[in-house]
């Protein structure tokens, strides 16, 4: 029988911290393991992922799944065979592709039946076509969780479908009038680049009414330079660079 999950209650501590697909550096990225590591180390050492980010897409018989390349590149990186969208493929093909460490592409319903209720769950939208079938089953899974995408029209879409479901956009390049973007998209959350992140923009994202989500920060000091500034949430693929904010919690 599906667990049922718990109600999300822990503390956040600022920055939150979160898993980039996972823990990329330990697991394949963007998979049952991979998720489950990233919260098995914040059990560990009270320092881990308090959120999980992934990707997701619909395949061509309306499931969502987890992934972030198209087939079969992501499979194994020497693999230069042409590759496949995911849009193409059905469930049963995905399902019969395995990692070099024997995980496979898992469902979003399978995804959210680890995490809900353990961390918050950060859901990119690859491909708009898979919106609405993301946010039936993250309303299904009672998941503490919020959309983003790069494609700013997502969050207008999943607010429409569910308006008390938390959106964000990706930026990739540094916008002059960042509450313009967030009130356009309908959204609360500002995924920027981390390396474009200033005090300004901080400044008028919050003043928005907005979260500033830096990614992806794979060094301390930047992380560490981040949180001073106030940065919201930090995206990592490296856990042990959020082990490093320790030390900067404790001094504020």
């Amino acid at each position: 029988m599906p667990r049922t999950p718990r109600p999300f209650r822990r503390e956040v501590t600022s920055p939150e911290l979160i898993g980039h697909r996972g823990a990329p550096r330990e697991r394949t990225e963007n998979t049952l393991p991979a998720f489950e590591r990233a919260l098995a180390l914040g059990a560990l050492d009270a320092v881990g992922a308090e959120g999980i980010e992934l990707d997701v897409h619909l395949t061509r018989d309306g499931v969502t799944v987890v992934h972030h390349d198209a087939i079969p590149r992501a499979m194994d990186a020497t693999d230069e065979r042409p590759t496949v969208p995911i849009a193409e493929l059905e469930l049963a093909t995905l399902r019969a592709l395995e990692f070099p460490d024997g995980s496979r592409i898992p469902t979003l319903a399978e995804t959210l039946e680890v995490v809900a209720g353990r961390a918050t769950v950060y859901v990119e939208i690859k491909a708009p076509a898979a919106t609405e079938t993301a946010v039936r089953e993250i309303r299904a899974a009672r998941a503490e969780a919020a959309v983003h995408a790069f494609d700013h029209r997502v969050a207008l879409a999943v607010r429409a479908l569910a308006p008390s479901l938390p959106t964000g956009i990706l930026l990739d390049s540094y916008l002059v009038d960042p509450a313009a973007a967030l009130r356009a998209a309908g959204a609360r959350d500002w995924w920027q680049r981390w390396e474009m992140i200033d005090a300004p923009l901080v400044q008028r994202v919050h003043e928005a009414g907005g979260r500033v989500v830096a990614w992806t920060v794979n060094d301390a000091d930047a992380a560490a330079r981040l949180a001073r500034l106030g940065v919201d949430a930090l995206c990592s693929d490296v856990l042990p660079v959020v082990r490093s904010l320790a030390a900067h919690r404790s001094a504020t």
